[in-house]
């Protein structure tokens, strides 16, 4: 490790979001700050963090000349880019309010956003995306300018209908003064993040410049990073783990970044990029896991046993360095383990990655297990968007990746009514946007936030156990935790989504999304024909699908019982209205939109011999 260095900005000395920047192009003006794809030149190109605060001063001069004054809103929906670095920070460095916006969020959803927190300028990627949001956004309202990121031919109609709208080269100028920078209020409102919540409208989490500076540099007193570190940024920017721990946290740290063309091509970014620290959802992870032990059922026996025999001494030897286990004479094994099998796995994720941290959602153990067993350091979080938005992680040297991990420095954390986890510390919200009543509820008079999981303590290490709201009480007052049901069902390559129901009804059903390249081949082994849309709730293929969650549950308690299950081959999207952009499942609309189907589940009672 002798050639990796630190060179860190205290909270203190950047003061602010703009200030942190300002000192780290003073500090490492000419190390590389960003890698990126440019589809135009059809090559990638690297951006110091001169040039990076040459694209900002340019920002700010366009800036200057839109009539907003600080504490305006400005909103931007953009892919991962240093354009997207270069916005925000001239907009941070004015004053200005930030609300970050889902490129693929729906048009109705982000006209609201920009309704209610009165965006008077939007930055939008490309003119096609514009044509999409303007009938839902209308000519009325606070927004007075609509700048395209990406011109095209069709650019000049949509200027021509709309005198609010121009493109990017138009308002940049090709230079400008060096970076202005301000004195600005640490504790002021910086970015308004709106929560894609699962019920009901979003609501817009308010948060401070300490807000975020205060978690990004608390999270770095718990994994160190370097300045040697590449990062690859592929969660959207608009999500605020990737905002604080993969945006502000790498300038803090004077470490790297590389944006990924896309999900599509993230596998064939890691191996070009090789990136030494990765930033994640659980449904990256699941994809990877899915596509490894698919490939692995196909292999003859002993390539099979080799890589079972691969994950479980790689684990042995995990626990072993966590001081949990003694050795033990299989971990003999493991160079020739890690060179026929675990090295294979982890030179397609670049060979480099000393941390994949995961979070915004529960990570299964089985997933965990098998890519910390090949040598892939999983970090397992929590955190919130109201806590900007880091809790907890785990420690390299204290990995519990059955737990979130320990509390992060400053971060008190305690267990309320109900197991309800409780947190308090800087990174808490300043509240919700135009909404008191909301922020009163959320957050109480002593400052602890409550945030609805219900979780154990043990040995500093914090264990979720629930989610309060998603509770199921089946009719005889039992009550059933779905979450990780649901987790263990979805690692079946047949699954592609999966929710458990059962709320006031007298046992448990499943409504499950299959995967449709699978499809098929299920259908024709059945001697179904999968053209017939009654061939999905065929019996045989209901009473297979029903044995193996069966399976996939057979270590969890009695209550576990999936009785019947309702097939469908149409996914749930952010565009069908049944995921948030951060691709959690709102359950209530799954619930209302599934309704006669689960109604008919319980109809006639569980299939014969299943009670």
């Amino acid at each position: 490790m002798s050639q990796w260095t630190e060179d860190l900005i205290s909270v203190d000395l950047a003061a602010t979001l703009d200030g942190l920047f300002r000192q780290r192009v003073k500090r490492s003006p000419e190390r590389t700050a960003y890698h990126s794809y440019d589809r135009r030149l059809g090559q990638w190109q690297t951006y110091s963090w001169r040039e990076m605060a040459n694209q900002v001063a340019r920002w700010q001069s366009a800036l200057a000349g839109q009539g907003l004054y600080p504490g305006d809103r400005v909103a931007l929906t953009l892919r991962n880019s240093p354009e997207w670095v270069a916005f925000d920070q001239a907009c941070l460095s004015m004053g200005l309010v930030v609300v970050p916006l889902y490129t693929d969020d729906r048009p109705d959803n982000i006209a609201y956003i920009l309704e209610d927190a009165a965006v008077k300028l939007l930055l939008v990627q490309d003119g096609h995306r514009w044509k999409r949001l303007a009938g839902a956004i209308g000519r009325e309202g606070a927004l007075r300018r609509v700048v395209i990121q990406e011109g095209s031919d069709s650019d000049a109609a949509l200027m021509a209908a709309d005198d609010r709208v121009c493109r990017v080269d138009q308002l940049l100028p090709e230079s400008a003064p060096e970076l202005k920078g301000r004195s600005g209020d640490a504790h002021s409102l910086a970015s308004i993040v709106y929560t894609s919540g699962t019920t009901g409208r979003p609501k817009g989490v308010m948060l401070s410049h300490y807000n975020m500076l205060s978690i990004a540099h608390a999270s770095i007193t718990v994994i160190d990073c370097y300045q040697e570190d590449l990062f690859l940024s592929f969660l959207p920017l608009s999500h605020t783990l990737e905002r604080t721990a993969g945006y502000y946290l790498p300038i803090m740290t004077g470490s790297s970044v590389a944006f990924s063309r896309s999900i599509g091509q993230l596998a064939e970014d890691l191996m070009l990029i090789r990136p030494s620290v990765m930033i994640a959802v659980p449904r990256i992870f699941e994809r990877v896991y899915g596509r490894i032990t698919e490939q692995i059922s196909r292999k003859p026996a002993l390539p099979r046993l080799l890589f079972r025999l691969a994950v479980r001494v790689g684990w042995q030897r995990f626990e072993r360095q966590q001081g949990r286990v003694g050795w033990r004479p299989a971990q003999l094994l493991w160079p020739l383990l890690e060179r026929l099998v675990a090295g294979k796995v982890t030179a397609r994720l670049g060979g480099r990655l000393r941390i994949a941290v995961s979070g915004g959602a529960p990570l299964s153990p089985d997933i965990a297990q098998l890519f910390i067993g090949l040598g892939i350091p999983i970090l397992q979080g929590y955190g919130l968007t109201e806590t900007s938005p880091v809790v907890s992680v785990n420690p390299l040297q204290a990995n519990e990746p059955a737990s979130v991990g320990v509390p992060l420095r400053g971060v008190e954390v305690a267990i309320g009514g109900d197991d309800e986890l409780l947190v308090r510390g800087p990174g808490v919200m300043l509240g919700y946007w135009n909404n008191h009543a909301a922020t009163a509820r959320m957050v109480d008079s002593d400052g602890w936030l409550h945030t609805g999981d219900q979780a154990r303590i043990d040995n500093g290490h914090i264990y979720i156990t629930g989610r309060i709201k998603d509770i199921l009480v089946l009719s005889n007052g039992e009550k059933v935790p779905p979450g990780d049901m649901e987790l263990a069902i979805a690692l079946d390559p047949l699954v592609a989504q999966v929710m458990v129901v059962g709320e006031g009804r007298p046992y448990l059903s499943a409504l499950v999304v299959l995967e449709a390249d699978h499809w098929p081949g299920l259908a024709q082994d059945c001697g179904l024909d999968p053209m017939a849309r009654e061939s999905l709730q065929d019996g045989k293929v209901l009473s297979l699908l029903t044995r193996r969650i069966k399976e996939a549950l057979k270590h969890f308690p009695g209550y576990a019982k999936v009785r019947r299950v309702h097939l469908t081959l149409e996914p749930w999207t952010v565009e069908n209205g049944l995921l948030t952009p951060t691709l959690k499942v709102k359950r209530a609309r799954v619930l209302e939109r599934f309704k006669p189907e689960i109604d008919a589940l319980y109809r006639d009672g569980p299939a014969p011999g299943r009670r």
